[in-house]
């Protein structure tokens, strides 16, 4: 059960840990979070591929911690593992660069400022192991010159760490989550209906988390949730008192729950709430533009955030796609990804359809948004899919005015 009270991963600030093998990364981790999280040796190269912990920092608070293999590793594999660090970047909402007092910044180190900044990743310098030389005065004075945040730190002596969690505390991005998923769309007192199917797909025994999570952020809104399955939405909103303020049904129950829900009553999905809380509604909702005109022989990639074991009426494997074939071209070809690892070869396909996210933190789904974008290549996630094979979309964006008016111009 204890589980169940953290801190979701994908809504923890993500701390990327990033410099040369033998900077001190693995003890810099250590000496922040006050344990031994982190194996530790005097080899170089100890950490392999990226390793996440997810903590509690006082006084930061929830944190994912991610340790890097060092960016200078060499050879076949350690080329694998450099590329491993550097996707990490993707995910990274705060960025910590270690390098030494002795060796000051290197070539690698430069390298990785570089890509850290075209990433758009707010980065503080870590100058380890004071204890063993003294910073270098022109060191000091190139951080400064060039409007470096940094601090002067001996991880091994735990010297400086108050200090760095002071920057980490001043310097974290305060957008690295949407304020809230639906608090901003209702009012105190209102009442929300949530309509939960109970399928296959359904994890025995407890709600999946994008539903817990809209059903907490409606509670902090101090308004009021309905539970029910699709099958009682009717004589649930026949029964309650006072008309719902809206009605949010899982995504796969749009056709059934929009007939029941009067047109007076707001609707939309939880696949839909979370591609806004996220990621980039707007630029989701302009991916079913191209939905509507795939043609035969079009490749579409279907992107799966987790690695849920498939189910015969998996949500993204199957009924997407038999949807899509059934209400926009029959002759569409399909391709599926899973987990962190995401295709570079988005360009193969004319569109892509993601997941809700649920897993990933905004940064990452940011991310492979506009790497989508840049390569010209619409992408939708599975709510608005949904939404728009079934006919509903402009239905389920009427919560939304900016991005429901921007639709319906176009």
């Amino acid at each position: 059960m204890s589980d169940l009270n953290r801190t979701p991963t994908a809504n923890r600030l993500h701390i990327g840990i990033f410099g040369v093998r033998n900077a001190g990364k693995s003890s810099l981790i250590n000496a922040i979070t006050n344990q031994k999280a982190a194996i530790v040796s005097e080899y170089a190269g100890t950490t392999t591929d990226p390793v996440y912990k997810a903590m509690e920092i006082l006084p930061i608070g929830p944190v994912v911690i991610i340790d890097t293999a060092g960016i200078d590793d060499s050879g076949e594999l350690g080329d694998l593992r450099v590329d491993k660090s550097y996707e990490v970047i993707k995910r990274t909402d705060l960025a910590l660069l270690v390098i030494t007092a002795a060796g000051g910044i290197g070539g690698y180190d430069e390298q990785m400022i570089r890509r850290l900044k075209e990433n758009g990743t707010e980065l503080i310098i870590v100058v380890n192991k004071i204890d063993e030389a003294a910073p270098d005065v022109e060191l000091i004075r190139h951080l400064n010159d060039a409007g470096f945040k940094y601090a002067l730190v001996s991880a091994e002596k735990r010297e400086g760490i108050s200090e760095l969690k002071e920057l980490i505390i001043k310097h974290s991005p305060k957008n690295f989550e949407q304020p809230s998923i639906i608090g901003d769309l209702i009012k105190p007192g209102d009442t929300v209906v949530l309509v939960i199917p109970i399928d296959t797909g359904m994890p025995k025994g407890r709600l999946i988390l994008p539903q817990v999570q809209t059903m907490r952020d409606i509670l902090d809104s101090d308004a009021m949730a309905y539970v029910v399955k699709e099958r009682e939405l009717r004589w649930a909103l026949a029964n309650l008192k006072q008309k719902p303020k809206m009605v949010v049904t899982d995504s796969q129950a749009f056709m059934k729950v929009s007939a029941d829900t009067p047109t007076d009553i707001l609707l939309t999905s939880f696949s839909i709430l979370f591609a806004r809380y996220k990621g980039d509604l707007m630029k989701l909702v302009k991916g079913a533009k191209a939905l509507k005109k795939l043609k035969a022989g079009d490749r579409v990639l279907v992107s799966e955030a987790c690695t849920h074991h498939q189910q015969p009426d998996d949500i993204g494997r199957v009924k997407i796609p038999r949807w899509i074939r059934q209400h926009i071209n029959e002759k569409v070809e399909f391709d599926f990804c899973s987990g962190r690892d995401y295709p570079d070869n988005v360009t193969d396909y004319k569109l892509v359809i993601h997941c809700a996210g649920c897993v990933l933190n905004r940064k990452e789904m940011l991310d492979r948004i506009e790497a989508a974008e840049i390569k010209g290549v619409p992408i939708i996630n599975y709510g608005v899919t949904i939404a728009c094979v079934h006919g509903v979309l402009d239905r389920a964006l009427k919560p939304f005015g900016e991005v429901y008016h921007e639709w319906m111009d176009a």
